[in-house]
């Protein structure tokens, strides 16, 4: 009868044989391909054994480059010294033949070389071709040089340029037309790019030979640009068509640039009038380009350039008929306004929105100085507290600081672009953003209308308040952020503040105000935890100006100042928000390190003021969520003591250490209550140490008596202490401080005991101890074991 283990036992000998199968098979397919390698290799046979690496063949390198590569940069490597060589042929060498001489050389060399490729072609050499063809063509430009100097001396030079460049053009699209209709050859690809290259400066140079100025340049320019244009519309050839865009870009963006420069430099409506007629002949390329573009980018593209060509050129004109405050405003209508008229396909109207939002931006970052200046600007006043009511809004931001020229309008470009943003933008995704920038460009046009207009500086106050009032006032969630508007009334508020420092009245209104507005925002909710932050610190702010307003030294303001920690420890308990109760409780620690600095030049109301922070901090740490402030609460409990301590020119180390030793020992006491199992070294050696350690080192250098014997009384108390209780911490600090305390008394006496005691005594005394140690070895060990076992057993 067969006998099976039982099903667990046997799971796991199957388990083991599968695991071993696996490593077998592992084993030896590393081994077969070992072997293929080797085989491979037609190595020599190798001695038995598995090698870590096998080594590569050199069959199996692979070259670096192609033969393609090779020959590529051969051939173009040959044609570039070849045409390097023809000029210096031309232009430097055979003297001795003169120019008409070269000049004939050169021409029947540039025939040879041009009717080179057609056999090149035919026997399928066409790399070499178009190397030779390339030379060929650089050749023909230095023939062009050649009857320049030899036929045509007296020709002006621009004309002959343009000429050449024309014919040039011409002949070297028809060289690469023929030889691909010639039997048995194929297309090169260098005569086409080649014609459309050097064909770029064809117009403008015959519009500067024909006496044109700047506008007739552009037009030129521009001229090329669409034809270029058409060409890579409608050309098949693949190098062709990449080269006519580089072209059409490189030649139209010059043209478009040099025609906004125009119309920014014309200085009458007749001269915007031209450069405009020359920006609508860009846009009219770019909405060429954008109907008969295969790819839904360059559609985009086209007409974004065409928007931006048409509000450059109509706010052109616009700007040569106003004045100069209305020239950003008249640009920006016109960007304004593409949004109105856009029509057609997606792309475009994406290109057409693009550009309006280019232009809007640009009339946002032209608003930004005014807007820097406004709210930056007042911050100068703290070297100017209470001198006097400016002249007028702009007179009070712009202390230290100028008005940016040609800023008036600003309030009127950031209103206009809030209400696009509010308006226009109806995208579920970005509606929500659209509507906080616009709320934000709306909240900085406001602040900016009383300096842009020059308004009185008391309306400038009025205008603030009202601003950041507006923007703590309850509204729908939907409208905006509550957290948005909070952190605009904030920086508002700053400005606001800053601004009524100008005078006394003012700064006491703005501040008990902004205390007041923050607070109520705080109390409904709206955004609690800056709000309360913020309510708290402008009350900070409220209580030093007061205290300075009366005639108050910094001293006596700190007193008033600590109300405002007083005000955070009772508020926050009741505030649910966790992160706006540690908002609150930092910005009351905050105002109660104000009010340290502010005493730190009176030492006894600078413990007055620490004792009070201190009784603050004891009433926080009776919270639950709070006990840790107790270290803080006796922290600033012993700096008080130690500071009124100092004040009264006490120089007793006691009177300062006593006042952290007996509270410490207090608190030990009462842990190893609660928890019996607690050491005494956590119990009672930081009070312990904070009173012996300082107490020793003066006594050693104290030369009476009173001290180091009341110290070592201290200590021999707290050794018996420690050895009734079983306690190691009073016990080895009481023993350590008793022992070094009687060799600091009987120190004199082994002085003057070494002083008589002749030279070889105290190595025959310390030969004698060693022995004695050695002689009594075994028994100091188990004296040192029964001590040890004593300590233990001690808590």
């Amino acid at each position: 009868m067969t006998h099976f283990p039982p099903p667990a036992e046997e799971l796991r000998l199957l388990d083991t044989e599968l695991r071993q199968l696996d490593v077998r098979r592992a084993h030896l397919l590393a081994r077969r391909a070992w072997l293929v390698a080797a085989l491979q290799q037609a190595a020599p046979p190798v001695a038995p054994g598995w090698p870590a690496r096998p080594a590569p063949a050199a069959s199996s390198r692979r070259p670096e480059t192609g033969a393609a590569g090779v020959q590529n940069v051969l051939l173009l490597l040959g044609g570039i010294l070849l045409t390097v060589a023809a000029m210096a042929f031309t232009l430097v060498s055979w003297g001795h033949l003169g120019i008409a001489g070269r000049s004939a050389v050169l021409g029947a060399v540039t025939l040879a070389v041009l009717g080179a490729p057609v056999a090149l072609l035919r026997r399928r050499l066409r790399s070499t071709a178009e190397s030779v063809a390339g030379l060929g063509l650089a050749l023909t430009a230095l023939d062009a040089y050649a009857l320049h100097e030899v036929a045509f001396t007296a020709a002006d030079g621009t004309t002959y340029a343009a000429a050449a460049s024309t014919l040039l053009a011409a002949l070297w699209a028809a060289y690469g037309t023929a030889l691909a209709a010639l039997p048995g050859t194929a297309a090169l690809r260098l005569p086409g790019p080649a014609a459309l290259t050097v064909g770029q400066l064809a117009l403008p140079l015959w519009a500067v030979a024909a006496g044109g100025g700047a506008h007739s340049v552009t037009a030129a320019a521009l001229l090329t640009a669409a034809f270029d244009a058409a060409v890579a519309l409608r050309m098949a050839q693949r190098p062709v068509r990449t080269v006519a865009v580089v072209c059409a870009l490189a030649t139209g963006g010059w043209g478009g640039a040099a025609a906004v420069g125009l119309s920014l430099d014309a200085t009458g409506p007749g001269e915007a009038a031209r450069a405009a007629a020359l920006l609508v002949l860009a846009a009219a390329i770019a909405l060429c380009v954008t109907r008969y573009a295969p790819h839904p980018g360059f559609t985009a593209g086209g007409a974004l350039t065409a928007a931006l060509c048409g509000v450059a050129g109509l706010g052109g004109v616009l700007r040569a008929s106003t004045p100069g405050d209305w020239t950003v405003p008249g640009y920006l209508a016109c960007g304004i306004a593409l949004l109105a008229v856009v029509r057609g396909p997606e792309p475009v109207r994406r290109g057409v929105a693009w550009a309006s939002g280019l232009v809007q931006a640009g009339a946002v970052l032209w608003a930004v100085p005014a807007v820097a200046v406004t709210v930056l600007g007042p911050v100068a006043r703290l070297g100017h507290i209470w001198s006097g009511a400016p002249a007028d809004a702009r007179a009070a931001v712009t202390v230290d600081a100028f008005w940016p020229p040609y800023a008036a309008t600003a309030p009127l470009l950031l209103a206009a672009v809030a209400v696009v943003l509010a308006t226009a933008v109806r995208d579920g995704e970005w509606r929500a953003q659209a509507r906080t920038a616009a709320f934000a460009l709306l909240c900085a046009a406001m602040v900016v209308v009383p300096v842009a207009l020059e308004l009185p500086y008391v309306v400038s106050l009025f205008v603030l308040g009202a601003t950041a009032a507006a923007l703590l006032a309850p509204t729908k969630p939907t409208t905006r952020s509550p957290w948005t508007a909070a952190g605009l009334a904030l920086l508002v508020s700053l400005g606001l503040a800053f601004l009524s420092l100008a005078t006394e009245t003012a700064t006491l209104t703005v501040l008990a105000v902004l205390t007041a507005m923050f607070a109520g925002a705080a109390w409904r909710g709206r955004a609690a935890a800056v709000s309360a932050g913020a309510s708290l610190g402008w009350a900070t702010a409220l209580a030093v100006a007061a205290g300075a307003a009366a005639g108050w030294r910094p001293e006596h303001i700190a007193l008033l100042v600590l109300v405002v920690p007083v005000v955070a420890a009772l508020v926050a308990p009741r505030i649910g928000d966790r992160v706006t109760t540690a908002v609150v409780e930092a910005v009351g620690a905050g105002a109660g390190l104000l009010a340290v600095g502010l005493a730190v030049f009176d030492p006894p109301l600078l413990a007055l003021v620490l004792a009070l922070c201190a009784v603050i901090a004891a009433g926080t740490a009776v919270r639950p969520d709070r006990r840790r402030v107790g270290y803080a609460a006796v922290a600033l409990f012993v700096l008080a003591s130690w500071v009124r301590l100092t004040s009264w020119r006490v120089g007793l180390v006691e009177a300062y250490t006593l006042p952290v030793t007996v509270p410490a020992l207090l608190v030990g006491a009462l842990r190893r209550r609660r928890d019996p199992a607690a050491s005494s070294w956590t119990a009672y050696g930081p009070g312990l140490t904070a009173t012996l350690l300082p107490s020793l080192a003066v006594a050693w250098g104290d030369p009476g008596w009173t001290r180091p014997l009341l110290l070592g009384a201290s200590a021999l108390l707290l050794t018996l202490l420690g050895a009734r209780h079983r306690l190691r911490a009073p016990l080895l600090l009481g023993g350590t401080v008793l022992t070094l305390d009687a060799l600091h008394e009987l120190a004199p006496y082994l002085v003057q005991m070494t002083d008589a005691l002749p030279r070889w005594a105290p190595p025959a005394l310390a030969g004698l101890l060693l022995l004695a140690l050695g002689a009594t070895y075994e028994q100091r060990l188990r004296d040192v074991r029964r001590v040890r076992e004593v300590l233990e057993r001690m808590n």
